[in-house]
């Protein structure tokens, strides 16, 4: 390392997983009432019979959602876990993002040339270990998004409170639930995200349309720009 600039030294793991959940809750911060909305109109209707769900829609659309709840709850009910959604973005995000080169530099046991089938590996195991750690904050968060503020009839109080009583009404296990979907949904989002951008980047830098500038040699190392 010595000689080498601050630009120069490549980022090491920590940084990447910092990095990569950092950026994950800014874009949280922007997107949330988009997610909150589309929550209400998943759930919309799911305690109706089919006649009775047609008859009392309360929500139509993303902006006619997004509307209904600033004016029947407050424009604060747009949020509602905030808290436990920049806690999945810090937990998920990292591990699925972050650990994503560290992962391929395992299956391929540290060459710089990582195949398609490594990287299919280690998009799939990123992604899937990114669920099994933050399932319980997605849990959390989905049921805030779903607990409408008027009426009064909130049944979390806190993001701890909502941790607690799930645990203690529903078990321990009611924190992973629908796990399993979400780590097959997730294992193929991570490989169809990460693997093409990878192998994009990788086509760029073939081509010299981009350079690793950020490399003190011209040898580039797959997941370094």
């Amino acid at each position: 390392m010595v000689g080498f600039k601050a630009t120069d030294v490549p980022p090491t793991a920590t940084v990447k997983f910092l990095g990569a959940g950092t950026a994950a809750c800014i874009a949280d911060l922007i997107t949330f009432p988009l997610d909150t909305a589309k929550v209400r109109l998943q759930i919309q209707g799911e305690r109706q019979g089919p006649m009775q769900a047609a008859a009392s829609v309360k929500y139509r659309g993303v902006l006619g959602t997004i509307l209904t709840m600033v004016r029947t709850e407050g424009p604060r009910s747009l949020y509602n876990g905030l808290v436990a959604g920049l806690q999945r973005q810090m937990s998920f995000a990292s591990v699925r993002i972050g650990l994503y080169d560290s992962v391929k530099q395992f299956y391929t046991k540290g060459s710089e040339h990582a195949g398609i089938g490594s990287r299919l590996l280690a998009g799939s195991t990123t992604g899937a270990l990114a669920v099994a750690v933050a399932q319980p904050t997605d849990v959390v968060k989905v049921r805030f998004q779903a607990q409408a503020r008027a009426g009064g009839g909130q049944r979390y109080q806190s993001t701890v409170d909502a941790y607690k009583t799930i645990a203690r009404k529903e078990g321990f296990r009611g924190l992973w639930k629908g796990t399993a979907p979400n780590i097959a949904r997730n294992a193929i989002v991570n490989c169809a995200e990460l693997v093409t951008y990878d192998l994009i980047k990788d086509a760029l830098l073939k081509a010299n349309l981009m350079t690793g500038s950020c490399r003190p040699s011209s040898v580039w190392v797959p997941g370094t720009w």
